[in-house]
């Protein structure tokens, strides 16, 4: 995870707010050699490098498990908040209000957001936070010895765990259902597709979900295990090839046919590229994302890209019309009603 440093007198590569890749970096890795998660913290730093970000203008939210760990492992000068078990999204929530010029990128489990977290997840999808959501899924609780999570697939059978006996929680469909407007779904071994899924997940005004499937290797990494790296790079079904553009670049495509390329705004007015490989799939038809998700289950495939796209809905904090100045710097000047208004109330109660 720790970059190694230019040789004297080496060119550094700044990037456009004068940063080299080294100042996204975080602490090295405490996690297991080849874990997935460390492949998504390092998509995290080249994402945010690549896209100019300013890590003091970018907030790190993380809840209980091995995933929540991460976030000590990218953007070392971004604040970070850790929260209680399944609890992140209401800390992310009020940290938001309380500071709308700032950012914020959360990373959670599939035991942190799919089990004690699934109330406080689906409520933040539904509210569209403005936020990157990423769900690091391995299908096992890795930090209290590999237990099953509510991810993990009926039937897999796991050392001194036995069988799962119960069907799999889907994050994806769970938050298409609850109204999300960015879903996607990745493999951590896919490190280009991941990256370039983060960035679009920055870029879009709302609450981005990724959930990526990143293979535990101490606790499940057995070959017919359906969060393993073997069983993903096998089964792995790109819905599209898939790239981020800036909006400087912004081109538009009407319609496209299979092997050339279909463009979808965001809200900054950059894009997402979509090629097309053998779906007629349209990211920003709600029904076809559950019935590609609903056939991926039934056929045993990993589908990974850009499931569901939505541009029309505001975010939380455009609902509430708040004020330019953050929430957290006004003074009780601002915040405390002036005398003549306050004797105006008076008099309305008598």
């Amino acid at each position: 995870m720790s970059e190694a440093l230019p040789m004297m007198g080496a060119p550094v590569n700044l990037n456009a707010v004068g940063l080299g890749k080294k100042d996204y970096n975080g602490n090295p890795t405490t996690l297991c050699q080849g874990c997935g998660h460390n492949s998504i913290s390092s998509q995290i730093i080249a994402a945010c490098y690549e896209m100019n970000v300013v890590p003091e203008a970018m907030l790190k939210f993380s809840g209980i498990g091995c995933s929540s760990k991460s976030p000590t492992y990218f953007l070392n000068r971004s604040f970070g908040f850790n929260s209680l078990h399944g609890r992140m999204p209401s800390v992310a929530t009020g940290s938001m209000f309380a500071d709308s010029s700032l950012r914020a990128i959360a990373v959670s489990g599939d035991g942190d957001t799919a089990s004690i977290g699934m109330g406080q997840f689906k409520h933040i999808m539904r509210r569209n936070v403005d936020m990157v959501y990423i769900v690091e899924n391995n299908g096992v609780y890795g930090l209290t010895k590999g237990q099953f999570s509510a991810t993990a697939e009926e039937g897999l059978e796991l050392k001194k765990q036995g069988t799962n006996p119960y069907m799999p929680v889907d994050l994806c469909l769970e938050a298409i259902a609850s109204n999300a407007t960015f879903v996607a779904r990745s493999f951590a071994g896919d490190a280009r597709q991941v990256k370039e899924l983060i960035k679009a997940a920055i870029a879009h005004k709302g609450l981005a979900l990724l959930d990526i499937i990143s293979p535990c290797v101490t606790f499940n990494n057995n070959e017919n295990a359906h969060h393993s790296y073997a069983w993903g790079k096998d089964h792995e079904s790109p819905i599209q090839e898939f790239s981020y553009v800036p909006a400087r670049d912004e081109i538009t495509v009407v319609d496209y046919e299979p092997g050339t390329v279909q463009e979808v705004q965001l809200h900054d007015g950059s894009t997402v590229v979509l090629k097309k490989i053998s779906r007629d799939y349209d990211p920003t038809s709600r029904w076809q994302a559950l019935k590609m998700l609903d056939d991926a289950q039934r056929e045993n495939l990993l589908m990974t890209g850009l499931i569901y796209l939505d541009t029309g809905k505001p975010d939380l904090l455009s609902v509430y019309n708040l004020v330019d100045t953050p929430l957290n710097r006004l003074t009780q000047k601002d915040l405390r009603p002036a005398p003549e208004t306050i004797a105006k109330i008076n008099a309305m109660m008598f």
